[in-house]
């Protein structure tokens, strides 16, 4: 289990403080769904309806930029 879990409503690491998820859990989730990348954005996507609903002065386009843009996409 990582410390870098997120607090909500606000939506910080409770390991460093910084926005979720931070650099720490995006390398852990890298390496957690490595070869599952849809499972990764199906997760990310439950964590961004959240924090939209928790999160209500953050604007949806930077939620979206800090939990779905990060994940690379690699081409077949």
């Amino acid at each position: 289990m990582s410390l870098h879990q997120p607090v909500r409503p606000r939506w910080i690491c409770s390991g460093c403080g910084a926005d979720w998820p931070c650099p720490t859990r995006r390398q852990q989730l890298t390496a957690e769904y490595a070869g599952a990348r849809v499972s990764l954005m199906v997760y990310l996507t439950a964590c961004f309806v959240q924090a939209c609903e928790d999160a209500q002065a953050e604007t949806v386009g930077d939620l979206y930029h800090r939990f779905l843009s990060w994940p690379e996409c690699r081409a077949r």
